[in-house]
């Protein structure tokens, strides 16, 4: 059986396949934030479910700015909201 990594969602703090999560970068030297699809840009990664709720307690406790120890752009939710339709 292969070994199937998990990460934990960062607002409801449970544990998934990395593969069902959105991922969300600040990338290393630049400081930039950024949706990682494909699972591949370097840097400090924050981890949320695709779970409506979940993103818009997020945007309410402005999780993953506390995350990401940074600002994050407005639209950047609105992108996440998107990529769950």
């Amino acid at each position: 059986m292969k070994h199937i990594p998990k990460r934990m969602c960062i607002v409801c703090r449970k544990m998934y396949p990395k593969q069902s999560l959105i991922r969300i970068v600040r990338e290393n030297g630049t400081g930039d934030i950024k949706l990682d699809t494909a699972n591949t840009l370097m840097g400090r990664g924050a981890y949320i479910c695709r779970n409506a709720e979940c993103i818009g307690a997020a945007r309410k406790r402005r999780g993953i700015e506390r995350h990401l120890k940074s600002a994050v752009p407005k639209d950047m939710y609105t992108h996440i909201e998107d990529l769950i339709r």
